[in-house]
């Protein structure tokens, strides 16, 4: 057996090397990810003129040109976005709709390599110009599965299950690495933090109120026992910290594995709104499976479809000699390989593309257990403005309270009219929905706010700004616009402390929420009568929230 580095190259990063008995579970990822991205640009269709258009709360063309006076050339590597050419409204339209396209064609299976990467251009355009509204963590898990599914998908136009072409095997384990690290990564944090939720194994018991987007099911499932809340905890943390494991045991523990995480995703789905992330996570877990596993379970007239047709052997007599020569040399190809200096280079850049994206990963993972560990750092920056190699860590604190902010306009200064939003909670007599993986990353990000001041949360007094000038885009965040005829003269927000009512409170008012109002939140804005913008009053310090 060849033990050299050239053996072990053409091993784990040659498809004719691949796993040919994940083609099943890959075709079936592949087509589940373009899903992921087609729900991820059809969100940011209607949103993204409101978040980073020219008249929305954080314009893209002002981050760039700052970008680009404090960068110079470097620029496009620190904000890698088709933003560039242009930032008006036919540009960002173009990238979603040329997004959802390609998403469509990858889950029709069409030029999956080249459409692949449209998606991922079109989604990292949008995630580096995007600033307070692509910070989260699925941003990063659907940019790094996005990357590494380029070098995980069958080459050709119709490429079918890609059997000429079977996945390499760096690429499969990056991507179950990559699932391996959002479980263990989440538990570890979980631990380093000391939050005392988890070490009491309280960290569920207010989990479904406090989330940044509750369902009607989380609702019911918050009123049950203690019990069943400390179980949850203790079985989140076995979970992240151990069950995982079990990806690097033999087949049947993995496959074990496969069904115990796919059951847990699903009540998380279904309990909270978190965008595409736990789909993502789902399908990811599809790559713990093989052929053998899926042939078993799917119908026995699908088997002819996907099955290779057998060669024919003659019944008797020897076969003929050149039969045998073709199946000898079909059989002994990949070790007969020789690699011209195209294939070679191509080969060679591969491997240290995805050597890198490990090492990158990895470090940031030991990083978690062992801050100072001295590790190059330059390899993990490199990657840092590409999102392709990230550090995950879900829940490491829990929130202690829910709080949300509102905005509420005013032509006197003392009736005040509430801006509807389209998702988050406000109206206490309406029912919690489930949107994901639609991500309404407006109403997502105003929940970040409500934990922090107005000065850390620049989205807060910018939209006060936009309302008052009557934008468009931004009044279409919301579900409507209480002043259709002309923008109010004042805005304010304002800050709540939201609770479930208890199942007694619901069957008597019919309420899913009760709320207490804080105080005021950021300065309250007024339009002054040269149609610049004053200050009416700054909010007095709030009460510590997490």
């Amino acid at each position: 057996m060849d033990l050299g580095p050239g053996s072990f190259i053409r091993r784990w990063f040659d498809p004719e090397y691949g796993a040919a008995d994940r083609l099943l579970p890959r075709w079936i990822f592949l087509r589940a990810l373009g899903v992921i991205y087609f729900s991820a640009f059809f969100s940011l269709a209607f949103q993204i003129r409101g978040l980073i258009g020219a008249q929305g709360i954080l314009p893209s063309n002002e981050y760039l040109e700052a970008v680009a006076h404090q960068f110079g050339v470097a620029r496009f590597w620190f904000a890698p976005t088709l933003l560039w050419l242009s930032t008006g409204p036919h540009m960002l339209g173009a990238i979603c709709w040329v997004g959802m396209i390609a998403s469509l064609l990858v889950i029709c299976n069409v030029w999956p390599r080249a459409t692949l990467f449209l998606c991922l251009v079109c989604f990292l355009s949008f995630v580096s110009a995007a600033q307070d509204f692509s910070g989260y963590q699925s941003d990063g898990m659907l940019l790094e599965a996005g990357f590494i599914s380029l070098f995980f998908a069958p080459p050709g136009f119709l490429p079918g299950l890609g059997r000429a072409h079977p996945p390499s095997r760096a690429s499969m384990f990056l991507l179950q690495w990559e699932w391996f690290r959002i479980y263990f990564e989440s538990g570890m944090v979980k631990l380093a933090s000391g939050d005392a939720e988890w070490r009491n194994f309280t960290a569920m018991d207010e989990y479904y109120q406090n989330g940044p987007l509750p369902t009607w099911i989380g609702w019911y499932v918050q009123h049950l026992p203690h019990w069943f809340h400390a179980f949850a905890t203790g079985a989140t943390l076995g979970l992240e910290l151990g069950l995982v494991f079990m990806l690097f045991l033999p087949r049947r523990w993995r496959i074990a594995c496969f069904f115990i995480v796919t059951a847990w995703q699903v009540p998380v789905i279904l309990t909270a709104n978190y965008t595409f992330l736990n789909y993502l996570v789902l399908v990811l877990g599809f790559l713990l499976l093989d052929d053998r596993f899926l042939l078993r379970i799917m119908p026995e007239q699908w088997h002819a479809y996907i099955t290779p047709t057998p060669i024919p052997i003659p019944q008797t007599g020897a076969p003929p000699e050149k039969n045998v020569e073709s199946q000898d040399s079909q059989s002994s190809l990949p070790e007969r390989k020789s690699f011209r200096p195209l294939q070679a280079l191509r080969l060679s850049l591969v491997s240290v593309m995805l050597i890198w994206i490990f090492y990158a990963t990895t470090a940031q993972m030991i990083w978690i257990i062992f801050p100072r560990l001295p590790l190059p750092v330059s390899p993990v920056a490199a990657l840092d403005p590409f999102r392709i190699a990230n550090r995950y860590g879900l829940f490491a604190v829990m929130t202690r309270g829910r709080w949300e902010i509102e905005f509420q306009g005013s032509n006197d200064g003392q009736t005040w009219v509430a801006y509807p939003f389209r998702y988050k909670p406000q109206d206490p007599s309406q029912r919690p929905g489930i949107y994901a993986p639609y991500q309404p990353r407006f109403d997502w990000n105003l929940w970040f706010a409500s934990l922090g001041s107005w000065r850390e949360n620049m989205i807060v007094p910018s939209t006060e700004e936009r309302l008052l000038a009557g934008s468009p885009d931004v009044l279409a965040l919301f579900a409507g616009n209480p002043f259709p005829q002309a923008p109010p003269q004042q805005l304010r927000a304002v800050l709540w402390q939201y609770w479930f009512t208890t199942l007694e409170e619901k069957r008597a008012t019919g309420m899913w929420w009760k709320r207490k109002l804080i105080g005021l939140y950021a300065p309250v804005l007024e339009r002054l009568p040269d149609g610049k913008l004053g200050v009416v009053q700054y909010p007095e310090p709030l009460p510590p929230r997490q």
